[in-house]
């Protein structure tokens, strides 16, 4: 009796809290920062007990390694979101009735805001030590990035291409894991070429053709005039976020090739905890 009243209380919990569309925002969002603290505390103790090389790093390098475990498993969650609401759920499905672009639910809403989360914490995370953990422009592509997202979360517009645009996250683990082994003194590894392969793959398919899919869906499936009504506003944001996104990811790829051991002359780093 007291389990199915657990299992009862959790149901109600989910379909009249978490669920409920006024408040799916806002718990998302706390959800999202919630999990970016659990990800770095997992991977300061996965990396503790399983790379004796962990502790020989400076401070900041910990800070900055922890980080990227916590930007590879936010990159993880959303890329496996998109891809299910994208191409196998029936929100998007031509079946499903209405405008594909204001379509939105519960699930949608939810998983947005867990990525809006995330880049509120590793906002937080780049003005706390800022500029180690990176310049203006990762300050830029955040703040561009968060805002494009929480508009179509809360207006419930653009969802479909905003999540294809995310899909494109699915080259983030792999740009970390350059800077994991370049950090580990294996630049020179079968892994760190095999990592470079897959690398090129994944940006190709999903930060080339995906994008050109896109545009051709939108232009092709919609007429001229919808969508130069509805998409504008939206798609402004979307450009700049894109633009910033590969700046960023070729400045982050330039900097792997710098002693990061200096950045912790810059900041007083004991202030933030590991």
């Amino acid at each position: 009796m007291a389990e199915q009243s657990y299992i009862y209380q959790a149901g109600w919990l989910v379909r009249n809290y978490l669920l409920a569309d006024h408040l799916v925002a806002c718990t998302s969002v706390l959800v999202g920062i919630y999990m970016c603290k659990m990800a770095y505390d997992v991977t300061h103790m996965i990396s503790s007990l399983y790379y004796k090389g962990y502790a020989s790093l400076t401070k900041i390098q910990r800070i900055e390694w922890n980080n990227r475990g916590m930007s590879s498993a936010h990159a993880i969650f959303i890329t496996v979101m998109s891809l299910y609401l994208v191409f196998f759920s029936d929100l998007f499905s031509d079946c499903t009735e209405g405008p594909v672009i204001f379509r939105s639910s519960s699930l949608s809403i939810f998983t947005l805001g867990v990525s809006v989360g995330y880049f509120v914490s590793d906002l937080a995370m780049i003005f706390w030590l800022y500029p180690s953990l990176g310049g203006i422009e990762y300050v830029l592509h955040h703040l561009l990035s968060a805002t494009a997202i929480s508009y179509t979360m809360l207006s419930g517009e653009g969802q479909l291409y905003t999540y294809m645009v995310l899909i494109s996250e699915t080259t983030t683990p792999g740009i970390n894991l350059r800077w994991f082994l370049d950090t580990a003194g294996m630049k020179k590894s079968s892994a760190y070429l095999v990592n470079g392969v897959m690398m090129f793959i994944a940006w190709l398919v999903a930060r080339i053709l995906l994008f050109i899919y896109l545009f051709y869906y939108i232009y092709l499936y919609y007429d001229q005039a919808d969508a130069h009504v509805r998409l504008p506003s939206y798609f402004a944001g979307t450009r700049s976020t894109i633009y910033h996104e590969h700046h960023v990811v070729y400045k982050d790829s330039k900097g792997t090739q710098k002693d990061t051991s200096q950045a912790a002359m810059i900041v007083d780093v004991h202030k933030f905890p590991v």
